[in-house]
């Protein structure tokens, strides 16, 4: 494993983050452990998880949060870890609903709290935005629970760049770190526009990445292996025979430029003896600023796949090879 520091903190996080929100949830207890295990063991260290995760199952609520919880007072090792998780989610009932207030924040916050098991949370991301409230406001709470011992650090998920700017000139002029990490959607593999159903969801575009190449903010982007698209599976012609693919990730990526990259990523892959999934995401790892990309598994034999992209080193000249 390798570890990269995140800027204006002193975490050192593992730059493979695990994504955590099918564990214990439409993951059994026996494979969700084996696989929090072997992430650990392999030393992995940065934990993703959130309020709302995976409340979209018929299960107990914030089934993702308890599980963690559950296992790390199992394993004894809280302390080992760096624990990612969001709040301030709409309810999934009403979507259009922000839930950005101060009381709404300390709920979320407090209940992340209890059922992780934990007096701290290392990175708290506000996992939403409310354009209608200001960001001096939504800074100055979280602040406050910097200033109780609540969370370390804190970041955002989902925050468009001139929010993101307006957020960090304000922190700036307080003296306060402010976000010190964004988690917005981001491979390389290009969204086909209107495709996202949700208008919150934030795409990281080359403009926000340009913001991170000039701030060096970390980005810990989320779907970073375009829900598998990079795995080999999807062809072009499944367009004329779309039930062949997953529906989803045949409306979000089938198009001429993921197809290019892909045929790309597998040429590079077979020089590396190397899986097209592995490419795909040391190409993250190989940007000029901090990337720690959130892996998704759904089981033992994914994350060890996504695991190998550690090793692989890629120059920037070939990163834009297959990104262009």
């Amino acid at each position: 494993m390798k570890y990269k520091a995140i800027k204006n903190t002193d975490l050192l996080p593992s730059v493979i983050c695990l994504g955590t929100s099918d564990i214990g949830g439409s993951i059994n207890e026996e494979e969700s452990k084996r696989i929090l295990n072997a992430f650990t063991e392999a030393g992995g260290n940065f934990l993703d998880t959130a309020e709302v995760y995976a409340n979209w199952l018929p299960i107990e609520p914030n089934s993702s949060e308890r599980f963690l919880g559950r296992w790390m007072k199992e394993r004894g090792n809280r302390d080992q870890l760096i624990i990612a998780t969001k709040g301030g989610h709409p309810l999934l009932d009403t979507p259009l609903v922000s839930r950005l207030s101060a009381a709404e924040i300390e709920q979320d916050i407090v209940g992340s709290l209890q059922r992780l098991g934990t007096d701290y949370i290392d990175l708290y991301y506000l996992h939403r935005d409310d354009p209608r409230i200001p960001v001096e406001t939504l800074i100055d709470i979280l602040e406050t629970h910097v200033r109780q011992g609540h969370i370390r650090y804190y970041a955002c998920s989902n925050w468009t760049l001139e929010r993101l700017e307006q957020a960090q000139q304000y922190a700036v002029s307080k003296g306060y770190a402010g976000f010190v990490a964004v988690s917005n959607l981001w491979s390389l593999a290009t969204v086909n526009p209107g495709s996202i159903k949700d208008p919150s969801q934030v795409i990281t575009d080359q403009a926000l990445v340009d913001w991170h190449i000039r701030t060096g903010v970390a980005l810990i982007p989320y779907s970073s292996q375009a829900n598998g698209f990079f795995s080999g599976k999807y062809r072009r012609e499944h367009e004329v025979q779309p039930e062949l693919s997953n529906k989803n990730i045949y409306r979000l990526y089938h198009n001429e430029t993921n197809f290019t990259r892909l045929e790309r990523i597998e040429e590079l892959a077979r020089q590396h003896k190397a899986t097209s999934n592995q490419i795909a995401v040391a190409c993250l790892l190989a940007q000029p600023f901090p990337v720690f990309p959130i892996v998704g598994c759904k089981n033992h034999h994914h994350l060890q796949d996504s695991l190998g992209a550690v090793d692989i080193e890629l120059d920037g000249a070939i990163v834009s090879y297959v990104s262009s």
